[in-house]
């Protein structure tokens, strides 16, 4: 989906909270990754691969001077023969570490994918998800964009909304003390990560 479109799906969507919720999402998710200066890991489950999604972002990277936005797409199934942007397989969760940011895009929770993104908020990564919403992943999730069965709007299209409202310059990083879930949620982060390492 080209600008032009999405430009014309924000038009149709209009009054709806949609706009603001994909803006919000956007917000955090470049906020998170401005701040620590990249490493955003982006996932899926294993039938649903999100690499419309990590091609778009990695266009919004370029468009906005902001290359922290391109993601590491990490995949379930890795061909050995395969393209080196294309060969991240889900050992690269393993190593999520403080300053990462972790985006899961997930119609559906595989039980495997559940325990790796908890393994990766328990090392300090920031989890943020797109998916159906009410399950284990928006618990685990520092943030979360619901997008239910049945919704106006498929979680292809959200999307799109997404990568586009993340490589806006104007869009201001979210700031303020946030919700108490949220300040609690980092409480517990930071009193559960690892030690630093010591060399």
């Amino acid at each position: 989906m080209d600008a032009v479109r999405v430009a014309l799906l924000r038009e149709v969507l209009a009054g709806t909270e949609w706009l603001g919720a994909t803006r919000r999402f956007a917000g955090v998710l470049r906020g998170s990754v401005v701040s620590y200066g990249g490493g955003l890991l982006l996932v899926g489950t294993p039938q649903y691969e999100p690499w419309h999604l990590a091609a778009h972002l990695v266009d919004e990277a370029a468009w906005s001077g902001t290359p922290e936005l391109a993601p590491t797409l990490v995949r379930h199934t890795v061909r050995p023969s395969g393209p080196a942007h294309l060969s991240v397989g889900l050992g690269r969760l393993e190593a999520a570490r403080r300053g990462e940011t972790l985006l899961v895009v997930a119609p559906d929770e595989p039980a495997t994918l559940l325990e790796r993104v908890h393994e990766a908020r328990r090392a300090g990564a920031t989890v943020l998800a797109l998916g159906a919403g009410g399950g284990e992943l928006e618990s685990m999730a520092h943030e979360t964009l619901a997008v239910p069965e049945g919704s106006e709007l498929d979680l292809d299209t959200v999307q799109h909304l997404v990568s586009a409202a993340a490589g806006e310059n104007s869009m201001p990083a979210p700031r303020g003390r946030g919700r108490f879930r949220d300040r609690l949620s980092r409480l517990t982060d930071h009193l559960t990560a690892p030690p630093p390492p010591h060399w």
